[in-house]
């Protein structure tokens, strides 16, 4: 069982020490969405919201976030990233549902992973959207969450089963 690593002798919280780890190419790719009204998907499309292009802005609010991780999650290393892309993509249900799929990618080459900057990425999208969005509805729900693969590193790769 794997345990816990950002806790020291006594207990308490501690940056794990990477110094001694070998710098290698490490990706991670994490999946976020929201979930809109049509109102908002039909401004969205229509290019009409009053707060300008939702898509630009966002995809700049989720560079930005994966460059911040460390800023705003306590024991993540200031990475010097490679490489973050950010997509979306509309999945719409004949039900009537309006879903915003938001995908982030994360490339460093480094001495450790980039998972954390991929999940900052894909929420701080996410979060944007609402924020560009909330003065047409408030309703809008964001999540999942969640990593979708990664690769590099000691622990080696990883795919999320679907």
């Amino acid at each position: 069982m794997a345990e816990f690593t950002h806790f020291n002798q006594q207990g308490h919280a501690k940056m794990v020490d990477i110094s001694e780890k070998k710098d290698t190419t490490r990706t991670a790719a994490a999946h976020s969405s929201v979930t809109v009204s049509k109102e908002v998907y039909d401004q969205i499309e229509q290019g009409t919201t009053k707060k300008g292009d939702v898509f630009a802005v966002s995809q700049v609010a989720g560079i930005t976030g994966a460059k911040k991780t460390s800023d705003l999650i306590p024991m993540c290393h200031p990475l010097a990233l490679n490489g973050v892309d950010i997509q979306f993509e509309w999945n719409l249900s004949d039900e009537g549902i309006y879903q915003i799929l938001i995908t982030s990618e994360v490339k460093v080459k480094g001495n450790t992973g980039v998972e954390m900057e991929a999940l900052t990425a894909a929420s701080a999208a996410a979060l944007s959207i609402y924020d560009m969005c909330k003065a047409v509805d408030k309703n809008m729900t964001i999540g999942p969450t969640y990593l979708l693969e990664k690769t590099g590193g000691t622990s080696g790769d990883y795919k999320r089963n679907k």
